[in-house]
């Protein structure tokens, strides 16, 4: 048995009740054969044995008070991954279907991700099965005080800089960091995402829609072409589909659909932002609305059709976990998309994945394809440290280098070891190699 198949049976026996940390694991790994395979001072190290551990891992209740005056108790994960090249980053999630899994899958993801930017920052993740839809303003507020009172001690500017995520925006931000200043009297750069006026970068909202695009253009450009003229279906409605069909738009392409967890919307003329951003930023709507507002629109029910049935040039799915599915890929494919890139963590099942790469379709993972997002918290925290406020169009720019970089990387890599073309190998391979090394440098820890 090889190295990397003694590690999966480990993690299948040890985590069996973890589907989404195995998927995520199993991927990365299979990947990682061609290294292993070639090389034994991994194994002998006990490289992958250390990797696929979380440094840390904390569970811990949330208890908060509701406006009914009713105790409500939830459950808060926060899982430090890996700090070989830098404090953990990684986002919070506050959504029912928040468990141990799902935190150390995103985490595990992460530590690649974070790898990518080229910036020192490590792996980790958090959240919460509390769901922030259909509470008041005060109540998140308590939530929010309570989660701090607990987590502020697992964190700081040097050791674990947590950011936003599912559930997890601006008002979310701000409450917690309001709760970590009051606790530790001070104010400094331990949440990514805060406000302008206290600490946040301009472009952060933007940024990981913005870089899924920039890392889908830097590709097409290097194959003498462009987004002007494409369609592209997107899934989701919250900030990375947004934004992600802004820059689009931007390059010249049609943006046909977009999704919320009730639905989905095909505008064949194009999707109107501002009418989304209305629906779902401004008065957090069902998207059904959009049709009402559009005539020329169709809604089509979650549980009548799928958004990737419809034919387009270009797929990102930005919505969640193992939302495209075999029978969407083979529908993608029979309907002429040549790329498929993540704007969320995982969204695309292993077989979806294997389908489309056995098609030739160019298919961007998310831990390279939606990494605009930490990249932007990064230079969020460089900012934070010099006291500095960078414009618009400063952070914009490095964001765009960072994406154009891992194109490179990730292309590099794929054609270094054997797969041109596979940016998933490329991307597990070239975020694997600068962790490991780091953690070879650094012994057994």
């Amino acid at each position: 048995m090889s190295y990397i198949d003694n590690i999966i049976a480990v993690i299948e026996r040890r985590d069996a009740g973890q589907p989404e940390f195995l998927q995520a694991a199993k991927e990365v790994l299979d990947s990682l054969r061609i290294i292993t395979d070639q090389d034994s001072v991994y194994e002998k190290a006990g490289l992958l044995e250390r990797l696929i551990e979380p440094e840390r891992a904390i569970v811990f209740r949330v208890p908060w008070i509701d406006d009914a005056g009713k105790v409500q108790v939830n459950r808060g994960f926060r899982v430090q991954f890996s700090s070989a090249i830098g404090p953990y980053k990684g986002g919070l999630r506050f959504h029912p279907s928040v468990n141990l899994s799902i935190i150390k899958f995103l985490g595990f993801e992460q530590i690649f991700k974070n790898s990518l930017t080229g910036l020192p920052i490590g792996g980790g993740k958090g959240g919460s099965d509390f769901d922030p839809k259909g509470k008041s303003d005060n109540e998140v507020m308590r939530f929010c005080q309570s989660f701090m009172t607990e987590l502020y001690r697992h964190i700081g500017p040097d050791t674990d800089v947590p950011a936003g995520d599912i559930g997890v925006g601006g008002r979310e931000i701000g409450f917690m960091y309001g709760q970590y200043k009051r606790i530790v009297n001070a104010f400094e750069g331990v949440l990514t995402g805060k406000g302008i006026g206290w600490g946040g970068s301009l472009a952060r909202t933007e940024a990981t829609g913005y870089g899924l695009v920039y890392i889908v253009d830097e590709y097409l450009k290097v194959n003498g072409d462009g987004f002007k003229g494409k369609k592209v279906a997107i899934s989701g409605s919250g900030n990375v589909a947004i934004f992600a069909a802004e820059k689009a738009y931007a390059l010249g392409a049609t943006v046909v659909s977009m999704t919320d967890s009730n639905g989905f919307v095909y505008h064949k003329e194009g999707i109107n932002l501002e009418t989304i951003k209305d629906i779902k930023l401004l008065n957090r709507e069902r998207l059904s609305k959009y049709a009402e507002v559009h005539k020329d629109s169709v809604y089509t029910d979650a549980a009548k059709g799928r958004v990737w049935d419809i034919a387009c040039d270009i797929a990102l799915p930005c919505a969640t976990q193992n939302e495209l599915l075999l029978e969407d890929a083979k529908n993608l494919a029979a309907n002429g998309c040549k790329i498929v890139a993540e704007g969320a963590n995982m969204p695309t099942s292993m077989d979806a994945t294997e389908y489309l790469l056995s098609k030739g379709i160019a298919f961007f993972p998310g831990k390279a394809a939606n990494a605009g997002g930490v990249a932007t918290s990064a230079l969020e925290m460089s900012q934070n440290s010099a006291r500095l406020s960078w414009s618009f169009e400063e952070v914009d720019a490095k964001l765009k280098n960072i994406m154009a970089g891992i194109f490179q990387s990730i292309d590099s890599a794929s054609k270094e070891y054997g797969k041109p073309g596979n940016f998933m190998v490329g991307a597990n391979i070239a975020g694997f190699k600068k962790v490991a090394k780091a953690m070879l440098d650094q012994g057994v820890i």
